[in-house]
């Protein structure tokens, strides 16, 4: 939850959960049951940066306005809806990409901050982030897209910042100082963090010569659930997106074959690429996985478009060659028919092995478990294990 700041002039206590107008920009091509589950998943989102939704509107998608990005009639319109609703929200989130200079243009006639979704999801990685290096990772990226924002956002970057909307006073000569401070605070976190990945790599070359196995997914599927069950150690479980930042690695033995276990942050739609570039060192571990388990909540109406998703941003990472094993997570939220369909449907046609497994419920667990060991196996470095160490040690990356 922000803590106190101001948003358009007004005082927030650090009790206060601003409330958002969420709009939705639905595509020609959606369905309906599409465009159900993006707005469940926008409404997910806010809420998982710690804001609560007053009230969600969806247009249909026209091209954006170069000036607005919504049409002057939509512009219009959620200005008469702003001016009703007064003080029961306090700023404007837009499902979409928009330019400053269309958020600043927004301001001024909504007279409410306005923010995007990579502004939205830069706001859960920060809330999320816990280590020194995910902190880093996130700050740079925040850092990299307030930049062009900062004439109409931020004035000081010492001023505590309580999240989405917070502006303040200033003029042409203190956004010069606080634009210099900005690009200096860049240049050293970027510093920081290929130190971050120095370590890393150093400490990737002096551990075990073991297999590497990777769990990727869309966000809240249960890819840290499946962890824990797999390791047996203690791991963060929320039902919360993005819950998991930091990278954990653990060594585990299944059927007699050691391997390194490593469970890694979720992947959205249009995950901004900022994100993708801070969180390099971050998902080293999945480029340089022997093997990644491609986890898919079966029972989210759109897991196939989720599974797509997965596959465009492991290519975007230059890890779109490494084997995947599919596994198909919540079956036990399934109807029996519905499971039958799924399980026929996915095994004829995935390009990749598929298991059909809930993790909570611990179902088909050993199945697939056979199904890591006979892939690994396969591998070339299994053929050599020389100075594989001892299998039972298990240890956090």
């Amino acid at each position: 939850m922000p803590s106190e700041g101001m948003i358009e002039g007004r005082v927030l206590s650090p009790t206060h959960v601003p409330r958002a107008l969420v709009i939705r920009i639905e595509a020609a091509a959606e369905s309906p049951e599409q465009s159900e589950e993006y707005l469940d998943e926008l409404l997910f989102l806010v809420r998982s940066a710690g804001y609560e939704v007053a009230e969600a509107i969806s247009y249909s998608w026209r091209r954006p306005d170069a000036a607005t990005f919504l049409t002057r009639g939509r512009v219009e319109e959620i200005r008469t809806l702003l001016k009703e609703k007064g003080s029961s929200i306090d700023f404007v989130l837009i499902d979409a990409e928009v330019s400053p200079v269309q958020v600043r243009n927004l301001e001024k006639i909504w007279e409410k901050p306005v923010t995007d979704r990579e502004g939205l999801i830069l706001e859960i990685f920060a809330r999320n982030a816990r280590t020194a290096q995910a902190k880093a990772q996130v700050e740079l990226a925040k850092l990299e897209y307030e930049l062009p924002r900062l004439a109409h956002q931020w004035t000081h970057l010492s001023r505590e910042r309580g999240g989405i909307g917070l502006r303040g006073g200033g003029g042409e000569q203190q956004l010069e100082i606080d634009r210099r401070k900005m690009r200096q605070r860049i240049a050293r976190l970027r510093e920081q963090l290929r130190e971050f990945g120095k370590q890393a790599a150093i400490r990737r070359e002096g551990r075990d010569p073991l297999p590497r196995v990777a769990l990727v997914g869309y966000t809240n599927v249960g890819k840290s659930t499946l962890m824990r069950l797999i390791t047996k150690a203690p791991v963060l479980v929320e039902n919360r997106l993005f819950a998991t930042l930091d990278t954990t690695t653990r060594r585990v033995v299944l059927n007699g074959v050691p391997f390194l276990l490593s469970d890694t942050v979720g992947f959205i739609r249009k995950l901004p690429p900022k994100l993708l570039q801070a969180f390099h060192t971050t998902l080293a571990e999945v480029r340089e996985a022997d093997l990644l388990l491609l986890v898919v909540d079966a029972s989210s109406p759109g897991y196939v478009e989720q599974i797509r998703t997965v596959e465009r941003t492991l290519e975007r990472i230059g890890a779109g060659d490494i084997p995947i094993l599919l596994v198909m997570n919540k079956m036990d939220r399934l109807s029996p028919e519905e499971r039958e369909l799924v399980e026929e449907s996915w095994r004829a046609q995935s390009p990749y092995p598929v298991v059909i497994i809930s993790a909570t419920q611990k179902e088909n667990i050993e199945e697939l478990y056979e199904n890591i060991t006979k892939l690994l196996r396969a591998l070339p470095r299994f053929r050599d294990r020389s100075g594989w160490g001892r299998p039972e040690f298990s240890m956090g990356s």
